[in-house]
């Protein structure tokens, strides 16, 4: 069984108990940024870098920073080889060359996706203006070719070779046509992936243009928008999960009290320091989310997988956000590895979009009263010992914070 299906069950079985937590890494930005979309070459996969013609008299590799698609590939496959994530979401494309053609989730726990569809609000060409116009719906991928990689799949045995997982996307903007043709939208795709057998998650953007809405007030305007939609739906096309914008605890908790069967988790957002990423994961979670998206956060990260390996052991509440950004930087440290940030300026909070296209948009997400952000603080030193039990077991009931730094930072390899 996929670790999302079962988490899934263990959370609807246990609403008010369940520990699990599902984390997923949405490598489909080339759905959004086109060339930039694989992330910057300082970090690569243990495979290195893949060849790519630069003529020496017009620039340099380096000067052009970006990954290449197959160096993208190499990333996505060490993530899925650690099996710390529970579903990869990637674009149509993407998931034809590894699902269908590799097989690589075969043997896998890890659940692959697709993005279903790529309204205009993440069209984040470069020097384009689609960004600042009201979003409107639009479908590249089709169901068939995210299943099969074809027009009309098989669905006698109801397996697939392709995905058979997949984000869909809404961007409600207080504009009664727009959100009318936006919902009308999502219907037609509801209609057709339960027909075709198709699973999906519904991501919810905030408006990416003024809705006229106070930003106080916005995040009451998603949760009643998103309840109401869902209203109208019968169990077997409603979304497996809810992948919403953090605009608080309180506002977390009013969604997530309100039917203990609907799941409800939170999009990372666009690329801010160590701890946005991992006091999110620890807040939302807190006051009621089950689900983490995690996509430029992670492409982002100086050391990919042990930034993922973080989250976990956050969602699993074996150590503190504080406490894993130093842990981190530790890491980077013994792989001599610059951070993009000093220790100090990556346990700040900063503001963040919590959309495609981060310039001159105001960001949804506060979370506040971060312990360390005003302190002064140096490289980690930790202890270098922890208490173990009787059979050598690390003891984590009797660590201290720095034992447990320590712990973490010494047992990190990759």
């Amino acid at each position: 069984m996929k670790s999302l299906d079962a988490k899934l069950a263990d959370i609807r079985a246990n609403p008010g108990s369940s520990r699990a937590f599902i984390i997923a890494d949405a490598k489909d930005a080339d759905m959004a940024f086109g060339v930039r979309a694989p992330g910057h070459r300082r970090y690569l996969s243990a495979k290195g870098a893949h060849p790519a013609q630069f003529s020496p008299e017009l620039w340099t590799r380096d000067e052009f920073g970006h990954r290449n698609l197959p160096e993208f590939l190499d990333i996505i496959r060490e993530v899925v080889g650690q099996g710390l994530v529970d579903i990869m979401l990637m674009s149509a494309h993407v998931n034809e060359q590894l699902t269908i053609k590799e097989g690589l989730f075969r043997d896998s726990h890890i659940t692959p996706a697709a993005r279903a569809n790529d309204a205009t609000d993440v069209w984040a060409a470069r020097h384009g203006n689609y960004l600042s116009h009201a979003a409107q719906p639009f479908r590249s991928a089709s169901i068939d070719h995210i299943q099969c990689g074809k027009l009309d799949c098989d669905r006698d045995g109801g397996e697939f070779p392709g995905a058979n997982l997949g984000l869909y996307s809404v961007t409600y903007l207080n504009d009664l046509e727009q959100d009318k043709r936006t919902l009308e939208a999502f219907h037609a795709f509801r209609e057709e992936a339960e027909r075709k057998q198709f699973r999906y998650f519904l991501e919810v953007f905030d408006p990416n243009i003024d809705s006229g809405i106070p930003p106080e007030k916005l995040g009451e305007f998603i949760n009643d928008q998103i309840l109401r939609t869902l209203a109208g739906i019968a169990e077997a096309g409603r979304p497996d999960f809810l992948k919403i914008v953090y605009h608080g605890p309180r506002l977390m908790e009013e969604i997530c009290q309100y039917d203990p069967n609907l799941v409800v988790g939170v999009l990372g957002g666009s690329a801010g320091t160590t701890y946005d990423a991992f006091r999110l994961l620890h807040d939302a979670k807190k006051h009621g989310a089950r689900v983490a998206l995690f996509g430029r956060k992670i492409n982002n990260a100086e050391h990919q997988l042990a930034f993922i390996e973080f989250l976990r052991l956050i969602a699993e509440d074996t150590i503190s956000p504080e406490e894993a950004v130093h842990a981190y930087h530790g890491v980077l440290q013994g792989k001599g590895i610059t951070p993009n940030r000093s220790l100090e300026e990556d346990l700040e909070l900063t503001q963040q979009s919590m959309r495609y296209g981060d310039a001159g948009s105001t960001p949804s997400v506060a979370i506040r009263n971060n312990p360390l952000a005003k302190r002064k603080t140096e490289s980690p030193q930790p202890d270098a010992t922890w208490p173990t039990k009787p059979n050598g077991v690390p003891d984590f009931g009797s660590m201290s914070a720095d034992q447990r730094l320590a712990y973490h930072t010494a047992r990190l390899s990759y």
